[in-house]
């Protein structure tokens, strides 16, 4: 019976201690992909790495982080990634709204013989709630971000929805 209880405590106290947004990745990610958190990206020399945004091209449109790559989700290619001709082993990171959709490409990758590829923890919501900046399609800054839906906004703190 205490056994059960330890575990049971164990538990609660696991959830009770993770982030609403730790909870919410938990809930639609197996974590196949490991995560780059945004002061982790932050860190980066940009010309070193590959950031590839796997939101809708709509998404994309509205905004996102500079020099990022639009590859798409629901018609991602894994063809038209390969035209990229990224090196194997050269560092790539992942996003999308919030982490989700970002993990499913990103596994695409990795099965493809990718070795350093990451998922950005929270995404471009998480990116923009840093006060940190996006740009729209003609490469200028702006306050805008796509939110996905309705239901998602919630997540994003700072900037001006889109939807």
């Amino acid at each position: 019976m205490n056994k059960i209880f330890y575990v049971f405590l164990l538990v609660s106290f696991s959830l009770w201690s993770q982030s609403p947004l730790e909870q919410l990745l938990a809930k639609y990610n197996d974590e196949t992909v490991p995560y780059l958190s945004i002061k982790e990206l932050r860190a980066e020399n940009f010309e070193d790495i590959v950031l590839l945004d796997a939101r809708e091209p709509k998404e994309y449109n509205v905004s996102h982080i500079k020099n990022a790559h639009h590859i798409g989700y629901n018609k991602f290619d894994i063809k038209a990634f390969r035209k990229l001709n990224i090196p194997k082993n050269k560092k790539i990171i992942v996003y999308c709204s919030l982490g989700i959709r970002s993990e499913d490409i990103a596994s695409k990758i990795q099965a493809i013989g990718y070795t350093n590829v990451y998922n950005l923890f929270g995404g471009i919501f998480e990116w923009k709630n840093n006060n940190l900046p996006v740009v729209d399609t003609q490469n200028q800054l702006t306050d805008n971000v796509h939110t996905f839906s309705k239901s998602w906004e919630k997540w994003l703190t700072k900037g001006i929805k889109i939807h």
